[in-house]
């Protein structure tokens, strides 16, 4: 995790937000991979996968809650036959 607070740290800076804004948790970063690892296997193509991490860290920005948007994905990966508990 090392690598990701340094690369925070500069974005902070950069940006003039708060670190705590870009701040990733353990239980988040866990959640971003399933969510990404999801995309890329129900697509069949691997850049959806930071595609849709962008999506999502969009809209949270914009102030949607990211459980709900999480369950979304989940929920349109399940209606398109996609199986959102593979692992």
């Amino acid at each position: 995790m090392a690598w990701l607070e340094q690369i925070g740290e500069r974005l902070t800076a950069t940006s003039g937000q708060p670190a705590d804004s870009l701040a990733v948790t353990p239980d988040r970063m866990r959640e971003l991979l399933e969510l990404a690892g999801l995309a890329a296997r129900s697509s069949g193509n691997r850049t959806n996968a930071p595609l849709l991490c962008y999506m999502l860290g969009l809209a949270v920005g914009r102030g949607a809650a990211f459980d709900e948007l999480a369950e979304t994905v989940r929920e349109a990966l399940a209606s398109d036959g996609s199986d959102a508990s593979d692992g």
